[in-house]
């Protein structure tokens, strides 16, 4: 297993992705505490920094790109700072970000958190503040979306999903991507929040355990109930494979020809930040099978990743070099 799994990570450098979704900007500003306002009972915080980390599907562009797959990112920015900070960040990783459509009539999707800390006190966030057009795309932009998507989706080796209920993949969009990699024998994966029973077709499901006890309609509380669930899943879908993401409990993965597999974590005592690892796991996962692995393969060297990143704080990426060296120590 550990001589495929390096194999892999060579074949995934020449892989061209394609992630269609909701583009999101996490912006964190950063304040020490100076005093309580004499205006209300509220800390005063004096500006220290401000950043923009990629969100959303602009986590899971950020993250390909790290593992060096030639990325397409496809989505609707705003036409003000942060989006033109997350195309300079995702541009500066070499990620083409000629699908990252400006719509003039709705922001960037901004999520800002505050987070204050003194010398003396542990950093922490105070308050986060969504900014957000929740109607659904235009007509036209959602052509623009579409059209770039035709352009340039057959000359992919996998697609991406990534569904943060934000409107980016409309019903049409979705179900042209869908049918055309059916078509053309791309392989697709959805990482869907809300919505993920509309996939049907789709080759591949990354679900947590949440987001899949959500689907079905029942707790996930047991053995019984996730085999339940991921076969319900993979069935109502037509799905290849689907891949519910555990938590400590590691990962499961379903494949439509029967075989369950139970993936364990790889370093339970390490955890530190758990923020975007599903991003993670999909953007390794695409690669993979993008490079000819198996689902089992394209499975395992995802909980590497993820590994990997849960040990780093905020949102995080992982590299190639990481990945090997994970993977050497775990067969030591």
């Amino acid at each position: 297993m550990k001589e495929s799994l390096l194999t892999i990570i060579e074949k995934i450098q020449k892989c061209n992705i394609m992630v269609i979704g909701d583009i999101v900007a996490d912006v964190y500003l950063e304040g020490k505490i100076s005093r309580i306002s004499r205006e209300a009972p509220v800390l005063i915080l004096e500006h220290a920094e401000e950043r923009v980390v990629p969100g959303g599907a602009a986590n899971v562009v950020h993250n390909t790109a790290a593992l060096r797959g030639k990325v397409l990112a496809v989505g609707v920015i705003g036409t003000d700072y942060a989006g033109q900070e997350l195309t300079r960040i995702l541009s500066d990783k070499d990620a083409n970000t000629a699908g990252l459509i400006m719509d003039t009539s709705r922001p960037t999707i901004t999520k800002t958190r505050i987070m204050a800390g003194g010398q003396a006190t542990v950093r922490q966030q105070i308050v986060r503040i969504d900014k957000e057009k929740k109607e659904a795309l235009s007509l036209q932009i959602e052509k623009d979306v579409k059209a770039y998507i035709s352009a340039h989706i057959a000359d992919m080796h996998g697609v991406v999903l990534s569904d943060y209920g934000s409107h980016t993949v409309t019903t049409d969009i979705l179900h042209y991507v869908i049918q055309t990699c059916q078509d053309k024998n791309i392989p697709c994966i959805v990482d869907s929040r809300y919505n993920i029973m509309e996939y049907s077709g789709i080759q591949v499901v990354k679900q947590n355990e949440s987001e899949a006890a959500a689907a079905v309609g029942y707790e996930i509380t047991d053995e019984i109930t996730l085999l339940s669930a991921g076969k319900t899943i993979l069935e109502h879908l037509d799905a290849k494979a689907v891949l519910i993401s555990r938590g400590p409990d590691g990962m499961t993965l379903f494949e439509k020809t029967g075989t369950v597999t139970h993936i364990p974590v790889t370093n339970k005592s390490e955890v530190y930040d758990v923020t975007g690892a599903g991003d993670t796991v999909v953007a390794t996962m695409i690669l993979a099978l993008a490079a000819g692995a198996s689902y089992e393969d394209a499975a395992r060297l995802s909980n590497f990743a993820a590994g990997i990143v849960v040990k780093k704080p905020g949102t995080a990426t992982t590299t190639p070099e990481e990945l090997r060296q994970a993977i050497g120590e775990h067969f030591e």
